[in-house]
């Protein structure tokens, strides 16, 4: 590949934007650097590069094409343009543009497509939406259909890139809905973060235990797992768990109930109800649980947890076998009638926001383990077919 196409490669005359600007600023200054040391005259473009602003457009697109065109030309800078190893990171800075109905929601756990692959991953932060006719650079909590971004997105595990501006195809990708496998959006990487942000998890090691989970749950005598209570507010999931971890308790298992309401008094205070927050509160409640089962514990989780993909993170943390999702299926009108706490009543009434149910959306699992229908069937009732299940796989070994 020639010099000049590799240039051509590196910014896109038709991207009109100020990274595009600089890029080619710096390049031709990279070009000024190259006579200085070697005696080569530059083109007359490259210092007409240097005065442009972003201000005028149609301007700014004829200068960059000819900039290329003269570079077709040849000029001797083919020994300034090197090969370097991509980088690897966790973390990147990246312009995205959105292509779905459904906004994005920095924190929401989606998949991405860089090269050849795929990996978990979150869009951490929207840095600023850009205007595309305007360049105005806005704030905002979420990216909507076909809006562009600058973002900070991270990954479950470290990717090699290049910054979309040295080499399209490893500095490009695409998000894909974890529910879906549709593509809802595309990407260019723009630079790792900072290093010394990188650093401190570098050096976190992981230290292991003398005593493992095997011989924890051994000592107490039963297969440790979360039992993972799903549905509306109002459906009987607190009651039920509450009924559950005393059964449970009755007959000598070791057991904790990690409640929505009470971990939101302490480890999850900070937390609001927005999409972005209860994606955070599931991530967090998942931690916690897996640190339960290491230590050999049946968790009883009860959270209403609306989105299925985090309920599936969570499953991902823990071992086959280990998650035990039930669904308490009771129809929104139940909930409704019931409505304990009076949170039905204030958000019909507009005085709660982001309300699963009423305009915030509650997807219902597909495949649960265990569907319990409390609107039917007693507390008692739903408390003999948990056990029996936990019975049925072997979590719960006497009794």
């Amino acid at each position: 590949m020639t010099a000049a196409a590799r240039i051509r490669e590196k910014v896109d005359p038709l991207a009109i934007d100020t990274s595009a600007l600089d890029l080619a600023k710096e390049h031709a200054n990279r070009i000024f650097d190259h006579e200085d040391r070697y005696g080569d005259k530059p083109f007359h473009s490259y210092k007409r590069i240097l005065t442009l602003s972003t201000q005028n457009r149609d301007e700014l697109r004829r200068q960059l094409t000819t900039f290329f065109k003269e570079l077709e030309v040849g000029t001797p800078i083919t020994d300034l343009i090197r090969e370097r190893a991509p980088e690897v990171s966790t973390s990147l800075d990246a312009w995205l543009i959105w292509m779905a109905d459904a906004p994005m929601l920095p924190g929401k756990q989606y998949l991405f497509k860089l090269g050849t692959k795929t990996v978990n991953g979150v869009i951490e932060k929207i840095h600023h939406v850009v205007d595309v006719n305007t360049l105005q650079k806005d704030l905002a909590d979420e990216l909507k259909l076909n809006q562009i971004a600058q973002c900070k997105v991270t990954f479950s595990e470290p990717m090699a890139f290049d910054p979309y501006a040295s080499s399209r195809a490893t500095g490009g990708f695409i998000v894909i809905d974890r529910l879906s496998n549709g593509t809802v959006g595309a990407g260019m990487v723009i630079r790792a973060v900072q290093a010394a942000l990188q650093d401190k998890s570098e050096n976190v090691v992981w230290h292991e235990h003398k005593v493992n989970r095997v011989q924890r749950a051994n000592q107490k005598g039963q297969k440790p797992c979360v039992v993972w209570l799903t549905g509306l507010s109002g459906s009987g999931k607190s009651t039920v768990a509450n009924a559950l971890e005393q059964a449970l308790f009755l007959e000598g298992y070791h057991s904790y109930l990690l409640d929505g309401d009470n971990v939101r008094h302490g480890l999850n205070k900070d937390l609001s109800f927005s999409d972005e927050a209860r994606v955070e509160n599931i991530r967090r409640i998942g931690e916690v649980s897996k640190l339960f089962v290491d230590a050999g514990v049946i968790v009883i989780t009860a959270f209403i947890s609306p989105f299925r993909a985090d309920r599936r993170l969570v499953r991902e943390l823990l071992e086959p076998g280990e998650f035990v999702e039930v669904f308490v299926d009771t129809p929104i009108e139940v909930c409704e009638q019931r409505d304990p706490k009076g949170l039905y009543r204030k958000a019909r009434a507009g005085e709660i926001k982001n309300f699963t149910g009423i305009d915030a959306p509650y997807e219902a699992p597909q495949g649960a383990e265990l569907v319990l229908h409390n609107d039917r069937d007693s507390v008692e009732q739903c408390v003999a077919q948990v056990m029996a299940h936990l019975r049925r796989q072997g979590i719960l070994k006497h009794g």
